[in-house]
């Protein structure tokens, strides 16, 4: 079955025997450890039945952690839906550079825009409990995911906001602003590729060539950060330049982009020292 799997996902799918098996797993209800501990198990009719319901949704391109709802972030697993985005490493690095900011000991205040599944928000809450950490989404459905991630983990340092950026937040300043906004071009032609068709596109796309939102939190940020606050953002791999000029003239200091896990241009930080 897995042989048979692996070829039908292959047209559709570059990692075709490992989609199948967690696939199949999922259908069994085991961990893929059982696959090499009972290779020649027989399926019963029911198994088989789901498997190849499992099986059609890959083959129409459905994204495995939508069919799962899951996907793991830093050694975390998450609940996932169609109504946020699908984690990827790439957002890790956020992770990275944040806990270098953030004491290990100290209150901290921290406002994570746009949380979708929470990731972000939920990671750090995790990392450093005497944070406190406000997040944030315009979608409630989206809320309704984080939430369900927190209270996972017992997550009780998180506040969650229906909010269009900054709108609906409470009047207090951060020490850090972090957001991995929407920053694809509305005309990108990936855009008809791969998972991302699956996924919800006012997450991913931006006004202005996909900067729009990018500009807007940048600029507000200057009214919600601390003095020596700090600004990190994630962004396209081709918008550095962009993304660097944008905070230079709104005068945060200290600009510098970061690269990724694949070496690509990231996230770019900015200071706040008026």
């Amino acid at each position: 079955m897995l042989r048979e799997a692996t070829d039908a996902l292959t047209p559709v799918s570059d990692s075709a025997l490992l989609d199948a098996e967690v696939l199949l797993c999922l259908a069994l209800n085991k961990q893929r450890s059982h696959l090499r501990a009972w290779p020649d198990k027989q399926l019963q009719p029911e198994q088989l039945t789901a498997f190849r319901a499992l099986l059609e949704q890959r083959q129409k391109g459905a994204p495995i952690a939508y069919i799962t709802g899951n996907r793991e972030f830093w050694s975390r697993d998450f609940h996932v839906s169609p109504d946020v985005l699908i984690p990827r490493p790439d957002t890790e690095r956020l992770i990275e550079l944040s806990l270098k900011l953030i004491p290990a000991d100290e209150p901290f205040k921290i406002i994570d825009l746009g949380t979708g599944s929470g990731i972000i928000a939920i990671t750090l809450a995790a990392e450093r409990p005497h944070a406190q950490i406000t997040a944030t989404d315009v979608s409630v459905a989206a809320l309704r995911i984080a939430q369900i991630n927190a209270d996972k983990y017992h997550i009780n340092n998180v506040q969650f906001y229906q909010s269009n950026w900054y709108s609906g937040v409470p009047d207090t300043k951060f020490n850090l602003i972090i957001s991995n906004p929407p920053y694809i071009a509305e005309d990108d032609s990936h855009l008809q590729q791969g998972d991302v068709r699956f996924e919800p596109q006012s997450a991913l796309c931006a006004a202005e060539q996909g900067l729009g939102d990018i500009k807007i939190i940048a600029t507000l940020a200057r009214n919600h950060l601390e003095q020596d606050g700090h600004l990190l953002i994630e962004h396209g791999y081709d918008q550095q330049q962009q993304v660097q000029a944008l905070f230079k003239n709104l005068h945060y200091d200290k600009v510098q982009t970061y690269k990724d896990l694949s070496g690509q241009p990231r996230v770019t930080y900015g200071l706040w020292n008026p």
